[in-house]
């Protein structure tokens, strides 16, 4: 027996929260289900009062034994208006679009997602010399991103309008792991300043 969070969701489904992690509950049962309250049985132990047992349609059967409850709290959340979140992999990305000289100077954009025959690369770059450059932009670098950018530049590379393409690996913060990949293939790194691409953070005013 211990404290417990329980959400009973209006889609009917039944999560049971400790108190030490961010999302994933301790156990829970996914709808379609059906929730009864039961007497609590002599194999539940005298500290259960009452037994909450949540069936599934695959014959599941998940049983919540509680001896006292501290809050019972039903509000009606109402229409899901969605999740925007700030910050995100194409809001960099567009930022690096409009700014491309904060990932060399002389870059110019040429396009945004521009087409490989496996998906598109999120930005290609031009250089004053006339070179190309390619840009796999990741809040989170590591090493799935610069194995991903390695594979578009060697179909970028087969193109006989683009030569040969320069590749860029741009995020927020980059793991060393994939710093020492990138650097072993080329590709250079270069770690992006959000806020100050927004204009939200100034260097001149900082103190350190």
């Amino acid at each position: 027996m211990s404290k417990r969070l329980i959400m009973i969701k209006a889609d009917g489904s039944v999560s049971v929260h400790a108190d030490d992690r961010a999302y994933k509950p301790l156990n829970w049962m996914s709808p379609p289900c059906r929730l009864e309250v039961l007497p609590a049985e002599d194999s539940d132990g005298p500290e259960v009062a009452e037994v909450w047992q949540v069936r599934g349609t695959s014959g599941e059967t998940l049983r919540i034994g509680l001896g006292e409850v501290f809050a019972d709290v039903t509000d009606e959340l109402g229409a899901d208006p969605g999740l925007v979140k700030d910050g995100v992999e194409a809001h960099l990305q567009a930022l690096l679009a409009e700014n491309p000289e904060t990932l060399g100077a002389g870059l110019r954009l040429v396009q945004r997602e521009y087409a490989t025959p496996i998906g598109p690369v999120d930005l290609l770059l031009r250089s004053a010399d006339g070179g190309y450059a390619a840009v796999e932009v990741k809040r989170r670098g590591e090493i799935d991103g610069v194995e991903q950018l390695t594979r578009y530049l060697e179909l970028l590379r087969r193109d006989p309008l683009l030569g040969h393409v320069e590749g860029i690996f741009a995020a927020q913060l980059i793991k060393p792991q994939a710093r020492t990949l990138a650097v072993d293939r080329g590709i250079a790194c270069v770690v992006v300043d959000y806020d100050g691409l927004r204009g939200l953070d100034h260097a001149e005013e900082r103190l350190f």
